[in-house]
């Protein structure tokens, strides 16, 4: 199969676990340049020396938290003073809790709304402005299916994601007259820390999400993220969602 987005340069936003990091890892096999985002610079520093082990490509990491605006502002015009984005994957996010929406925890609703949506927003600003006069670009969103049908207990949560879904679907419009492709990946139930952050480190609790049935892995969303970065110019693959075998929607899930 020919490498569409080989030698290109890839960005990254919570690269250091789950889908973020499995994407890093397999781009880099891909001959890609990166630019790893992520709050824990310790994890960052691992990463970057994992993968510089399979990549002739550059490999850059910024520790940085993306709700901090300030913070992203100066970092990305830093990194775009020297940097070609040709590849924006927007991969940090996270769920917390699920209580009722009368008994929800405020300080979780603003982590999940800046963190989600706004963090989404900061560093997506300046990519795009960059991106424009480029031949080709690409962005990925991680959605959910939680974007599309809202579930007891994850109100603020699916409401973060419904708003991903609309900011995909605003991107696309007003990007017509470029070469920039914008995809929103939705997924459905990935067996990563995403459960151990939304139940705050309560393993049984988090263990019992994926008991029954064979949930999807990083690697599962990885791999579709890259078939959908590796098309032609003229293919823009606006929106996918993906499932466990198991799962048809975020109620039909078959446990055996």
């Amino acid at each position: 199969m020919k490498n569409y987005i080989k030698k290109k340069t890839a960005l990254i936003t919570g690269a250091t676990s789950g889908i973020g990091e499995q994407v890093a890892v397999d781009l880099a096999a891909m001959d890609l340049h990166l630019l790893l985002i992520g709050r824990d610079k310790k994890k960052l520093k691992r990463l970057q020396k994992r993968l510089s082990k399979q990549s002739k490509r550059e490999i850059h990491v910024y520790a940085l938290d993306v709700r901090d605006r300030q913070c992203v502002t100066s970092t990305m015009k830093s990194i775009l003073k020297t940097q070609t984005v040709d590849i924006l994957v927007n991969s940090a996010g996270l769920a917390l809790g699920i209580e009722p929406i009368d008994q929800g925890d405020c300080d979780n609703w603003e982590a999940m709304i800046d963190t989600n949506i706004k963090g989404l927003l900061y560093v997506s600003k300046p990519v795009i402005a960059q991106m424009r006069p480029l031949k080709t670009a690409h962005i990925i969103h991680i959605g959910s299916v939680a974007g599309k049908t809202a579930y007891p207990g994850g109100n603020v949560y699916c409401a973060t994601k419904a708003a991903v879904h609309s900011l995909g679907e605003s991107m696309n419009a007003d990007l017509l007259d470029t070469n920039i492709k914008v995809t929103t990946i939705a997924p459905g139930a990935v067996e990563t820390h995403f459960s151990n952050t939304r139940f705050k480190g309560d393993a049984e609790k988090a263990d019992a999400v994926y008991q029954g049935y064979t949930p999807l892995t990083a690697k599962d969303i990885s791999r579709a993220i890259l078939s959908v970065l590796n098309t032609p110019k003229h293919v823009n693959i606006q929106y996918l969602d993906i499932m466990p075998t198991a799962q048809r929607n975020p109620y039909l899930l078959h446990r055996e």
